[in-house]
């Protein structure tokens, strides 16, 4: 029964969000937007999709775009005991969060967490409070920091791999979600529509799947997700593209400047890790970030001509 009450709870939660997703319409203000997250974010498939459509709809803008995810962080300040068979703790964003905003000096956040925050056990409200706790600081941080800020829902986990764990990120997304009307929060919803696709794709191919691993989505999966973002952003006519390939396609030059972007995101991504600095060992060094930018504004020369 408590199982069917809380199916029933998220079918109508995605309900309400399709009905009431709203948008944010990034104001001209806007140049620096950095994205925080974990080791999905650091992937950064679906940051570099979202820059080259906002390169697109915006061709006079002059967004700068920084990755800063950092691969087995959380937001809520847990661990696992035995995380990275014991080589080290997961890193809790509090460690580095004011170095980051410092150095970085965004005008908008995005904020991706939720993943690794439930340790991947099943529901306990002792977590889901740490969660909970660690958002609400996130949230207060940026802000102060005079950036804007939105939260994004987490990625689904497929339920595949473990419907228990499936469960409390339904409820973390749920929580984020309630936050729009509570707080008048920005929360731009993922999970949502990566939890449809996945169940619409399998209807027609049942071993569909966004992860092997059920955690890290392949190119797909972050197209969905960039797909979720734009549409919250209100760029909708991108939003209705199959893939990045597509939506970048309606642009001369499109695919050419989504390899480049993605390539300087590679660059850059690990530089500013390096110059925030962090506790997660085992990461690639990245250049000095004086030399990464040098780099970077010869990609900017190179898209710039691009997009003539």
């Amino acid at each position: 029964m408590t199982r069917m009450i809380t199916c029933l709870l998220f079918a109508f939660s995605l309900h309400l969000s399709a009905q009431s997703q709203g948008s944010y319409i990034i104001p001209d203000s806007v140049q620096r937007i950095v994205f925080l997250g974990n080791s999905i974010t650091y992937a950064g498939q679906y940051v570099s999709y979202i820059e080259a459509c906002l390169r697109l709809a915006y061709p006079h803008g002059k967004f700068e775009v920084i990755n800063v995810g950092l691969p087995s962080e959380t937001v809520s300040g847990l661990s696992e005991p035995n995380h990275a068979d014991g080589k080290f703790p997961r890193p809790d964003l509090r460690e580095r969060l004011d170095r980051v905003l410092a150095q970085t000096q965004p005008d908008l956040v995005f904020a991706s967490y939720g993943m690794n925050d439930g340790i991947y056990l099943p529901f306990d409200d002792t977590r889901f409070q740490a969660y909970k706790e660690g958002i609400n600081w996130l949230h207060r941080e940026v802000s102060k920091s005079g950036a804007a800020i939105v939260h994004l829902t987490p990625p689904v986990f497929d339920e595949r791999k473990g419907v228990a764990y499936a469960n409390v990120l339904d409820i973390y997304s749920d929580w984020l979600i309630s936050n729009r009307y509570t707080k008048d929060w920005n929360v731009a919803d993922v999970h949502g529509p990566m939890k449809k696709h996945l169940e619409d794709r399998r209807l027609i191919d049942p071993d569909f799947k966004y992860a092997s691993d059920g955690v890290h989505p392949d190119k797909t999966g972050h197209w969905i997700m960039a797909k979720a973002i734009l549409a919250y952003l209100g760029l909708n006519e991108l939003a209705r593209a199959d893939s990045a390939g597509e939506a970048v396609s309606t642009a001369s030059n499109g695919e050419k400047i989504l390899q480049l972007i993605e390539e300087r995101q590679a660059i850059m991504k690990d530089a500013w890790l390096t110059a925030t600095g962090h506790t997660r060992p085992g990461m690639k060094e990245g250049l000095p970030l004086k030399e990464a930018l040098a780099q970077s504004a010869e990609f900017e020369k190179a898209l710039g001509k691009l997009m003539r």
